[in-house]
């Protein structure tokens, strides 16, 4: 059985664990606010340039120029892309071992095609370093502060260049979408080649350019919006599963420091009542 001064100590510790673990849980609810409010702030202008793009799309759809958009090129799915997007650090649940498990089942699903990683985020990186042969890129640091548009963008060109070149096929990506604060969405998308959305109600712009010119112009920055929306909702869902996960370790944290208590008092009357024996025993003795 264990001394007193050993379970003292160890309740102490598990205090002071507790103590880091509501505060970790208050800087997440802190940072999921603020990412909670770009993500809600992205997503209409998201939706607008999707229906944009249906429409411009639809009157591009005439002109034969439309079809030799590279970016809309579909070829046999031999050499893919694809970005898998993870957090820079831990102690947020299960928030990045299912995104690389998602990134595991994609590679294993599609094991007869060569697929290059693009890594983001430092959690990913560790990972598939030492387990994958081709990583087309590492990105670390993108969600250790507030997501920045520039870091979208300057994947976004890489991801197209390489696409609009022949060097891959296809791109997509993996993250964890956020949905709500207890239960973010894993999901996978393709990226390239775009998929044109599809609108029932055509609105019949006025056109300055050509339509297959104005879609080419927008299909590049469509990918930009894609990849930053996907980094934001990465960010929100990330911080989310941080604040839970703290709030579960929080409370296990209570339930430890009642039942060590609950032990040492035990303990202490156990011992209070082996040297009220001992010293009756001892009376009884000079008797």
């Amino acid at each position: 059985m264990p001394s007193l001064i050993d379970i003292r100590r160890r309740i102490r510790s598990v205090k002071n664990t507790q103590q880091i673990t509501k505060a970790m849980k208050m800087v997440s609810a802190a940072k999921l606010r603020r990412a909670q409010d770009r993500v809600i702030a992205a997503r209409p202008y998201a939706q607008i340039m999707e229906r944009m793009l249906a429409n411009v799309a639809q009157a591009a759809a005439e002109d034969p120029e439309t079809a030799n958009n590279p970016l809309l090129a579909r070829r046999d799915e031999k050499r893919i892309l694809f970005l898998v997007i993870t957090g820079d650090r831990g102690l947020a649940g299960a928030f990045n071992s299912s995104v690389i498990k998602a990134a595991q089942r994609f590679i294993t699903e599609r094991r007869d095609a060569e697929i290059e990683l693009e890594l983001m985020g430092r959690k990913g990186r560790d990972f598939f370093r030492k387990r994958h042969g081709r990583i087309a890129g590492e990105y670390s640091g993108l969600f250790q502060k507030a997501v920045r548009y520039d870091d979208a963008l300057d994947i976004a060109r890489k991801v197209a260049d390489k696409f609009r070149k022949a060097e891959v096929d296809s791109v997509y990506m993996v993250l964890n979408q956020f949905k709500t604060v207890a239960a973010p969405e894993l999901k996978v998308i393709q990226l390239l080649p775009i998929h044109l959305p599809q609108t029932q109600e055509r609105i019949d712009y006025i056109y300055e350019q050509p339509p297959a010119e104005l879609l080419g112009a927008l299909l590049p920055r469509y990918i930009e919006v894609q990849i930053y929306r996907a980094m934001l909702e990465s960010a929100a869902a990330e911080h989310a599963a941080r604040m839970t996960a703290m709030d579960a370790a929080s409370s296990n944290a209570a339930d430890v420091i009642e039942r060590l208590t609950l032990n040492m008092n035990r303990v202490r009357q156990a011992s209070i009542t082996k040297e009220i024996i001992e010293v009756v025993s001892g009376a009884a003795a000079l008797e």
